[in-house]
């Protein structure tokens, strides 16, 4: 019996050979279809116009195209008294030009099968369209007409103001929305970065067509803008366009117009309401900006962290320790991290959505594992993390609107797109002791921004959890 078990085993293996074989030839092959994908990308051109407007596009020769305007304005650059007009003039820009009114804009955007839209965030205001390739030159009209020509007439405004109003009155019943504003209020208080978007209420009631105009001479110049196109793009007739309708753009930057730093301030705010069903508490320290080298590491910091909500099947088996903490003892109905970059500043943390009761027993497991993350991270985890980061900004990448936003948001914050086969060797030179450093310079001993609100009867006190923000090394 013995023999034939020896036998049988030495067979096993003399079997396994050729499997392992195979497989190390398909990671293999795996790996260099990976590196030949990075490199099969079509180029990032850049043109830079002499009053400073930059042009960027990436031709992907497919029947349709983005392009958009992305602006270096957002509400940072607001004050008190005028907080909400970079959001207020968002609106306003789709209401009629000098050239088109509101019904000759929407009529022709309809005729051309196109989509125009347009956002704000903290630091940029975006206008972009999607359309055919061959409408190229009418997509880019229509953006330099609605950025220089817009008329701002006072029916128009009263008629905004009403619809932002109601808009703000929507996003007061998004808490996770409500969220993220305290806690950029409590963590930025009393600098641009702790306004809302949007704006308090009072604000919106009063801002006046004075207040657009004045706004749109400060910060719309051109060293300021970048215009972003991908799919079906000709980046030299892009650039002929963009010479065209945009070489009066005034060049001048004045040093009124650059960023203030914003200062941190850990700090907390509770808003008690036991009549919801569940708490929504978010903590975070203060991350790095785009630009900073420390940014790769942190966002595989956020990948180690990791995210999950009860919808998620087999979470006892995810590779996230505190993913299968968090499912196996039923501490939360999700939880989310996030690192939230600006220019000069940013915000790592983790947003979760709990019962009352769990509060403690969740908040202290998410603050271990960002002590784990600075002392006993493992690189296997490491190795883990990276991969989905990877695989998580690629994804991102699947079609001519991501794309064209990513060129736009990397023009305005790295002054560059960085291309594919850098971002993956900046990712890839990532180690655990990297992150362990990393993680210690901006989690260890931190003094956190706190945001609860809901039942958070039980959310510990402020003193406390920074208490927990270290652990005694020996």
């Amino acid at each position: 019996m013995a023999s034939s078990v020896v036998r049988l085993v030495g067979k096993s293996a003399k079997n396994l050979r050729p499997f392992r074989g195979n497989l190390l030839q398909k990671r293999f092959e795996s790996l260099s279809a990976y590196e030949k994908s990075l490199y099969n990308v079509p180029e990032t051109k850049v043109t830079v116009l002499p009053n400073g407007f930059k042009v960027a596009s990436e031709n992907s020769r497919i029947s349709t195209c983005t392009v958009g305007l992305w602006i270096d304005a957002g509400s940072r650059f607001e004050n008190e008294k005028n907080n909400g007009v970079a959001h207020f003039l968002e609106h306003m820009a789709f209401k009629g030009t000098k050239k088109r009114s509101q019904v000759d804009l929407e009529l022709e955007v309809e005729n051309m099968g196109a989509h125009l839209n347009a956002y704000t965030s903290r630091e940029q205001t975006v206008y972009y369209a999607k359309s055919f390739s061959s409408d190229l030159p009418k997509a880019v009209d229509i953006l330099s007409d609605i950025i220089q020509n817009s008329t701002l007439g006072e029916t128009q405004i009263e008629r905004e103001r009403g619809v932002i109003l109601r808009e703000m009155q929507e996003v007061e019943t998004q808490i996770e929305e409500v969220i993220f504003d305290h806690l950029h209020a409590t963590a930025y208080q009393g600098t641009p970065l702790g306004y809302t978007i949007l704006g308090p209420s009072e604000n919106v009631r009063k801002i006046s067509r004075n207040d657009l105009r004045e706004y749109i001479d400060k910060h719309y110049s051109a060293p300021r803008m970048v215009l972003a196109a991908a799919g079906g793009v000709d980046h030299d007739e892009l650039v002929k366009l963009a010479e065209k309708h945009f070489s009066g753009l005034r060049s001048s930057y004045s040093e009124t117009e650059r960023l203030n730093p914003c200062r941190f301030t850990g700090s907390e705010i509770r808003i008690r309401d036991d009549e919801m069903p569940y708490a929504h508490i978010a903590i975070a320290v203060e991350g790095c900006g785009w630009a900073h080298p420390d940014y790769f590491t942190l966002m595989v910091a956020n990948m180690l962290v990791g995210n999950w909500d009860r919808s998620m099947g087999g979470a006892k088996h995810m590779a996230s320790p505190l993913a299968q903490v968090v499912s196996q003892n039923d501490l939360a109905h999700s939880y989310m991290s996030f690192n939230t970059c600006y220019t000069d500043t940013g915000l790592f943390g983790t947003y979760m959505v709990t019962d009352r009761m769990k509060i403690d027993d969740l908040l202290f497991n998410v603050q271990s594992e960002w002590m784990r993350l600075c002392s006993s991270i493992k690189d296997s985890e490491v190795e883990r993390a990276k991969r989905l980061l990877k695989t998580n900004l690629l994804l991102q990448l699947d079609g001519s609107t991501p794309v064209c936003e990513d060129i736009g948001r990397q023009m305005l914050t790295y002054g560059r797109r960085i291309p594919l086969p850098e971002l993956d060797k900046r990712i890839s030179m990532i180690d655990a002791k990297a992150v362990k450093e990393v993680a210690s310079k901006y989690i260890y001993d931190k003094c956190p921004a706190v945001v609860g609100i809901g039942p958070i009867e039980q959310l510990p006190d402020y003193n406390r959890i920074r208490g927990s923000m270290w652990w005694m090394r020996l």
